[in-house]
């Protein structure tokens, strides 16, 4: 069934992101990311404690290619 859509403003979107209206078969956003963090980065809380005395965090990546996004289903 065919959407009617009336006005929409958009502001921004990220470089990976979807803008849609309307009637649509697939959504395929195509975006890699690789996150390299140390201990405690992720941690989130009001009165959080960490102590890490010896974090060393290692970036070192032996493959030349991570799983590919083409064809994404």
């Amino acid at each position: 069934m065919p959407a009617i859509v009336g006005v929409a403003q958009v502001i921004t979107l990220g470089s990976s992101s979807v803008f849609h209206i309307g009637d649509v078969y697939k959504i395929m956003p195509l975006s890699n990311a690789k996150t390299f963090s140390g201990a405690g980065s992720f941690n989130t809380g009001e009165s959080l404690t960490l102590r890490n005395d010896q974090s060393s965090t290692n970036g070192y990546d032996s493959d030349g290619i991570d799983q590919g996004i083409m064809l994404n289903a």
